[in-house]
């Protein structure tokens, strides 16, 4: 936020069905993590993310770090690690450039076995992110075993900050709680120059949001990295064509 310049994107699943047209993700993610094809789709967008990365870089692009979710399932898949190694090995992307984010409700179903998780993929070089914080259970003690760089306020703390007192206080507690234990601190869902001049004047490191962009297309993506503008840019009609596509914000 200091800078204004773009530290990283984000990978996003968009399904343009030929005939039902744009599905939700949140339609089609809970369904695919119900029955377990989370996994291999999880594992297609790993491998299609850093794939894109390195393209973007082959084009003259200065690195960016490139953020992917994993799911519970992902998480809990005990091919997780060979995946990870996998998608860096085929794209030759460096492991400092790939960000893989987890929610705290996640790590703290088995905390012993998402340490060592965690550990294996930090020891890598590989960023880790909490997401959505401050919506799951995790305690400042848990937090300390945690070997994470970055945590994420969650939106619904960032949509009333102009005017929520509690959200205010919230939101400056994870500010300083992330920064007195040596993180990096997002604030996600920024729409607005108020939410962006309470997020500054309190020192949060990064934002993410509508306000900078919308969900882009590779392409469009690539044109607004070369770019780097402050203002954001006008929602985008739907991809023609079917399938499922990474988009990246």
């Amino acid at each position: 936020m200091a800078s204004g310049q773009i530290t990283g994107v984000e990978a996003l699943l968009r399904w343009n069905h030929p005939d039902l047209g744009t599905v939700s993700p949140g339609q089609f993610i809970p369904l695919a993590e119900e029955t377990g094809l989370i996994v291999p789709i999880g594992r297609w967008v790993l491998k299609e993310a850093c794939a894109q990365n390195m393209a973007w870089q082959h084009r003259g692009l200065r690195p960016v770090t490139m953020a992917v979710n994993l799911s519970p399932r992902q998480f809990a898949d005990p091919h997780l690690l060979h995946d990870v190694d996998e998608a860096l090995l085929a794209s030759g992307m460096s492991p400092v450039l790939l960000q893989l984010e987890v929610t705290e409700s996640m790590v703290m179903r088995n905390v012993s076995r998402a340490i060592k998780i965690l550990d294996a993929i930090q020891s890598r070089g590989i960023r880790l992110a909490i997401d959505d914080f401050g919506t799951g259970y995790s305690s400042m003690s848990l937090m300390k075993q945690f070997p994470i760089d970055t945590i994420k306020i969650d939106r619904s703390f960032v949509r009333d900050l102009p005017v929520d007192s509690e959200d205010q206080a919230i939101a400056q507690a994870i500010i300083s709680m992330g920064k007195a234990l040596g993180m990096t601190v997002i604030a996600e869902g920024v729409e607005t120059v108020e939410q962006e001049a309470f997020l500054r004047s309190h020192a949060c490191d990064e934002m993410q949001g509508f306000l900078f962009s919308m969900p882009l297309p590779a392409k469009q993506m690539a044109d607004l990295l070369r770019a780097e503008p402050r203002l954001a840019s006008p929602p985008l009609q739907p991809e023609a064509g079917s399938g499922l596509k990474s988009t990246v914000v």
